[in-house]
């Protein structure tokens, strides 16, 4: 049986205690509002979170920061005086008739930070970067977060109400197996029922399909770390072939390999440029030194602009492999190993330590 999280189980018993409050409180604000019941009440207060917080985006640290943050949005959306009441208004006013409300209110909006917390407490991806998709020509893959299919347009799109809700960290070993991968037109998922699953696909279908046996060596050098790792499911996905223009059949570039921490959302990406593919100039009998330094140049040109349009589009910095560092192929698996293991390094509430430090 897992071991409980202490920091856990004090922060249920912490909402449980809250709740109970919530409870002796109701019939006195139910009595002074008006409203009849305990869920209409709930409503008016906990359905407004996501009008009044960008609940996708912000990252909030503790209840406060969460009240204050709901308390800006309900100010900005009442009607002004004088103005027809909007529903707001209306709301506002039931609430601050009733001193017994007002606690209500305020204890509700705490509690719900405390139920929510890990969601509300963890970077979350953009939601313009919620999905990516991998892979060449005619054998790409979308890596969503919620995937659903869209039976009108056929297409997959993320469930974007659901993404923080998401139960595995962003853009993990846990994500692609708790997601799966998808092909655009096709409503038919590609699931992996476990870590060891993925792991196959990744090393005999995704990479499989690159000419370049540096890529393959970086792969089985992955494989080999996952399978190593206390948990598998928090290692950061080595993501192959990250295509620059999305979904999209035609694409200027791909990336080798590309890493996202998924506490920071922070990107770094690898390509690996042995000379005989990125360099070499073929067909040059009967050139003249002038053409071959202007094709080398428009060579080097077209690379450097690739890494500009990934860092400008995607905010993804690129580390450039050459021959000399690439027949040291462990070196460069080692660069990618600190990404590998990043560092949560959010201080999470330790409600176990508040709560027994002077017992």
């Amino acid at each position: 049986m897992a071991k409980r999280d202490p920091v856990k189980t004090a922060r249920n018993r912490k909402v449980e205690e809250m709740k109970e409050q919530l409870r002796i409180l109701l019939p006195t604000v139910l009595a002074q509002t008006g409203i009849k019941k305990e869920s209409s009440l709930n409503a008016l207060i906990g359905g407004k979170a996501a009008e009044f917080i960008d609940l996708h985006h912000e990252v909030i640290l503790s209840a406060e920061a969460y009240v204050n943050l709901y308390l800006k949005g309900f100010k900005a959306a009442l009607s002004h005086p004088g103005m027809p009441e909007n529903n707001h208004r209306r709301n506002y006013k039931i609430i601050k008739k009733s001193k017994a409300a007002r606690e209500y209110f305020m204890l509700f909006l705490r509690r719900s930070y405390l139920k929510h917390y890990e969601e509300l407490v963890r970077v979350r991806p953009h939601l313009d970067e919620a999905e990516i998709w991998i892979g060449q020509n005619n054998a790409d893959y979308g890596l969503l977060i919620t995937p659903r299919f869209k039976k009108s347009t056929k297409t997959w799109e993320n469930d974007r109400s659901e993404i923080r809700h998401f139960p595995k960290l962003y853009w993990t070993i846990g994500h692609v197996v708790e997601s799966g991968l998808v092909v655009d037109g096709d409503p038919d998922k590609i699931e992996f029922p476990n870590v060891e699953a993925y792991l196959t696909f990744f090393k005999n279908i995704l990479v499989r399909a690159s000419a370049s046996p540096h890529e393959k060596e970086i792969a089985r050098r992955y494989v080999d770390f996952v399978r190593a790792a206390p948990i598998p499911d928090a290692v950061p996905l080595l993501i192959p072939e990250f295509r620059f223009e999305g979904r999209l059949p035609k694409h200027k570039y791909r990336l080798d390999f590309t890493i996202i921490d998924p506490f920071t959302m922070d990107k770094v990406g690898y390509e690996l440029s042995p000379w005989s593919t990125h360099g070499y100039l073929s067909k040059i009998k009967g050139l003249t030194q002038a053409k071959i330094n202007e094709m080398a140049k428009d060579n080097f040109e077209k690379e450097m602009e690739k890494h500009r349009s990934f860092f400008k589009k995607h905010d993804i910095y690129t580390l450039i492999y050459t021959d000399k560092q690439l027949a040291k192929i462990d070196t460069v698996f080692d660069d990618m190993v600190k990404y590998l293991n990043p560092i949560d390094t959010v201080q999470q509430l330790d409600f176990d330590l508040m709560e027994s430090f002077f017992k």
